[in-house]
């Protein structure tokens, strides 16, 4: 079956005129209607989640479900459960027989995106059911059957990996049936003009903002960036200077304001709480948030010390982020306005000082750095600088969202 590549194209919102991007699309045109496992490859930011969806979208599995997973937000001891399901009583809290992600999947497609991310462990089992279909949930004995359309993705350097003894080679060359690699932004410059009218429309039509459009020197400016954010961070830089400049029509001095912003941000007055420069906009505006949240955890515990100075029982807590003369004086962690984590990290409880701002600051910064690590839960609790355990703790506590969806 032969697919028009413009058509598909326009059903998929593959967006691009490129020549790299239209050797993309002849790809997808080629493996989609084959029943075959496909590998997609490229930077973060890329859009590999959008060619899998094309993928499915034009295979014979088109009406059955594509069932996502991110491999990298699943932590390490329940992945198998996640994936393949678990039996009752087979660890405490399985109160119920439960279906995994493979089983909900059955004769549709399975995406199973930041593949790099696996256990060693749970890549066995992921390479006994690619080829044989076959698998057991946690618990059980009984061998169960799939049938899923397997496709894959990463931006990270399988080869490299198995090299180095991080990703089982055997696998590697089961999910590389088909490579489809998506080229950087910085690679495919004219495409940056297509996607610039995309998300300035579509942010327009949602917020009701007035759009005159990007003045073509302002485009040859952001032809010229390197944008290691790639089509993420493009779509980002659009919305956040349609904002700032009020529905103005971009010019070339709009865009070099924002981006020199972007790429020669200064440190702020507070360096408690470094920011390297060269940081994309979304980068800069987490470590904004995540700064001002510091400071007021920061500045709410010496109010606290110096409340509970006379009762002659505080002591020096030496803060790792502050240079050694700055120790603050605190109260201890037993004070009533504390509580502590089961990673033994302290943290203001939601009845302390600053209810309302710290629980506000606290949700935007887990909700926006979890975005930007593509629910990466992992990458997210290592940028918070809290355990994963802390993180899942206060994702369930603000009822954040799942970590699978569903096309």
């Amino acid at each position: 079956m032969k697919i028009d590549l413009q058509r598909l194209q326009k059903q998929s919102g593959i967006i691009g005129t490129s020549e790299k991007i239209y050797e993309v699309l002849g790809m997808i045109a080629q493996v989609a209607p084959v029943d075959i496992s496909v590998l997609v490859t490229g930077e973060s930011g890329c859009g590999k989640e959008i060619i899998a969806r094309s993928i499915h979208k034009h295979s014979k599995r088109s009406q059955t479900p594509m069932v996502i997973v991110n491999c990298g937000a699943i932590p390490e001891g329940i992945i198998e459960s996640e994936l393949f399901g678990h039996k009752k009583g087979s660890f405490t809290g399985a109160s119920d027989d439960r279906k995994g992600y493979f089983e909900q999947a059955n004769k549709g497609t399975i995406f199973l995106d930041e593949i790099g991310e696996a256990p060693m462990e749970t890549q066995v089992k992921l390479l006994r059911v690619l080829e044989t279909g076959e698998y057991m949930r946690v618990g059980d004995s009984k061998i169960r059957r799939t049938d899923v359309r397997v496709i894959a993705a990463t931006n990270k350097n399988l080869s490299d990996l198995v090299k180095k003894d991080q990703f089982r080679q055997d696998l590697y060359y089961r999910l590389k049936t088909v490579n489809i690699h998506i080229p950087a932004l910085r690679d495919r410059v004219e495409d940056i003009n297509p996607f610039v009218e995309r998300f300035a429309l579509e942010f327009t039509r949602s917020n009701e903002i007035r759009y005159r459009g990007f003045m073509p020197d302002a485009i040859r400016v952001m032809k010229q960036y390197d944008w290691p954010g790639n089509v993420r961070e493009l779509k980002n830089f659009v919305e956040k200077i349609m904002v700032l400049e009020k529905g103005e029509r971009i010019t070339a001095d709009m865009v070099n304001r924002e981006l020199t912003d972007v790429i020669n941000e200064p440190f702020m007055e507070n360096d408690r709480l470094p920011i390297a420069i060269n940081k994309t906009s979304e980068q800069a505006e987490i470590d904004i948030i995540l700064r001002q949240l510091f400071s007021l955890k920061q500045d709410t515990e010496l109010i606290r010390a110096i409340l509970s100075s006379d009762n002659e029982k505080s002591f020096l807590n030496v803060n790792p982020m502050l240079p050694s003369e700055e120790l603050k004086i605190i109260s201890p962690v037993a004070d009533t306005n504390m509580e502590v984590t089961e990673d033994g990290q302290p943290l203001i409880r939601d009845d302390a000082i600053g209810e309302i701002l710290m629980k506000d600051l606290e949700k935007e910064a887990i909700i926006r750095t979890l975005r930007f690590f593509n629910n990466n839960r992992r990458k997210t609790a290592k940028s918070l600088g809290v355990s994963e355990r802390t993180l899942y703790r206060k994702i369930e506590d603000y009822k954040l969202e799942p970590k699978i969806k569903r096309s």
